[in-house]
């Protein structure tokens, strides 16, 4: 059996990866703009603007 030329179980590979990759991606998406948020919020009171 294939399926797009490859055998079932490489198929059974690429699904797993992309299930398990994309909410981690996901994750460190809303983790790095909690951060850029964060880095925003410290030059402003470091410098003393919009106090």
């Amino acid at each position: 059996m294939r399926f797009l030329g490859l055998e079932w179980y490489w198929c059974l590979v690429i699904v797993a990866v992309l299930a398990i990759s994309v909410p981690l991606k996901i994750k460190f998406v809303k983790w790095w703009n909690k951060r850029e948020q964060e880095k925003k919020k410290e030059q402003h009171g470091k410098w003393g603007e919009d106090e």
